[in-house]
This record gives C-alpha cells, sequence and structure tokens, in this order.
C-alpha cells in the first residue's frame, strides 16, 4: 500500500520541480565542450571536402585518410579532457536536478547516435551505397533537435528552440539533399557550424560564468 502523502513530500516534490525549472543555469562543462569541440572540428572537416569537390584540396590520398582520421582523435582527446576534468572537480554532482535532467537528456541522445551511426554503416558496407551513410547525419541533427527541444521545455531559453527548429530543418534538408553532395555539404557544414559550435560557445560562457542565464 503506498504511503499517504504528506505535506512534508508534498514541498519535497515542489522543490524538486522548481528545482528543474530554476535551478542552477550552467550547463555541463563537457557538453558545452563536446558541442564547441565537435561542431569546429566537424565544420572544418566538410570545408575541407568542399575544398576537394571544388577542387581547391589536391592531395594524396593517404593524406586526405590522416586529416580525417585526425579530426576525430582530436576530438575524442577534448571529449576525453572535459570528462576527466569534470569529474575530478565533481561538476557533474553539484548539479541541481534541471541540470541533471538535461545532461540525461544529452546522453542519452549521444547513446542512440552511436547505434545509429552503426545501422548506417553496415548498411551502406552491406549495399555498396555511400547515400545511405549519408542518411545517418539527418538523424543525428533529428535527435539533436529532440534533445534541444526537451532542453527548451526545461529552461525555456529561446536559443534552445531555436536550436531545436534548425536542427529539425537541417535533418529534413540533408534527407532530401543525399544525392546531391554539394549542396549536402554546404548545409551540413553551416550546422555543424550554427547549431553545434555556436550553442557550445554560449554554454561554454554559461558554464564560466554562473552569474549569466
Amino acid at each position: 500500500m503506498p504511503a499517504k502523502p504528506t505535506l512534508q513530500s508534498a514541498e519535497a516534490d515542489l522543490a524538486f520541480l522548481r528545482s528543474i525549472v530554476e535551478g542552477d543555469r550552467r550547463p555541463p562543462m563537457t557538453l558545452a565542450i563536446c558541442y564547441l569541440a565537435g561542431g569546429l572540428l566537424y565544420g572544418v572537416q566538410c570545408l575541407f571536402h568542399l575544398g576537394q569537390m571544388l577542387g581547391l584540396v589536391r592531395w594524396p590520398d593517404l593524406a586526405n585518410l590522416a586529416f580525417v582520421v585526425g579530426i576525430t582523435i582530436t576530438f575524442l582527446v577534448i571529449l576525453t579532457w572535459a570528462i576527466m576534468t569534470d569529474s575530478k572537480t565533481g561538476a557533474d554532482r553539484r548539479g541541481t536536478s534541471g541540470s541533471r535532467t538535461l545532461n540525461a537528456a544529452f546522453s542519452a541522445t549521444g547513446m542512440t547516435n552511436a547505434a545509429v551511426v552503426i545501422i548506417f554503416a553496415v548498411g551502406a558496407i552491406r549495399d555498396g551505397d555511400f547515400a545511405i551513410w549519408l542518411y545517418y547525419a539527418a538523424i543525428i541533427f533529428a535527435l539533436q533537435a529532440a534533445a534541444w527541444y526537451v532542453a527548451w521545455l526545461v529552461r525555456r531559453k529561446g536559443w534552445m528552440l531555436a536550436t531545436a527548429l534548425g536542427g529539425w530543418m537541417t535533418a529534413v534538408a540533408l534527407g532530401v539533399l543525399v544525392r546531391e553532395p554539394f549542396w549536402y555539404l554546404v548545409v551540413c557544414t553551416a550546422a555543424l557550424f550554427l547549431l553545434f559550435a555556436l550553442p557550445g560557445w554560449h554554454m561554454f560562457r554559461l558554464a564560466r560564468a554562473p552569474q549569466e542565464a
């Protein structure tokens, strides 16, 4: 039989809900750095591929591969450093329920992203169609849009809603443009800088300056 609600438990529930909406406005530093570094690094990679298509970049195949692999390795190194820094400072444990709710939403999205990458990579290799692989980016932006929409529902910040809508539109555009590689890269490049690097920079500033909201 469930326990009878008490005034104290009701107040605790209200405090929990209030902490979600009005709690610590600082985003997790790991999340900020992940978005900032990912947007910048992979945005530069997309610019590199655009340069290849336009004939501005003519590197040997081995150099091209080294550049692409280097981008991913650099991102993983930065991400590992950010996670270890947060762990040492205990930033993830000091966050309020609101911060932890947002962190959980984006962590769940990241886990789903990993599954999506594997699914589309296997499908592209099995069917010998590179366009199948390109669909994964559309799904990634759709999932990010969903995460940002959750963030907006929790915090009601206009830039979060704008990021969510931008991610949704990017997902649709990329899904339509998989057979148009040049325009696909143009949209993807712009989205990485505007919907990943820019929000990442804003979150980074908020994480370093808790008085800002």
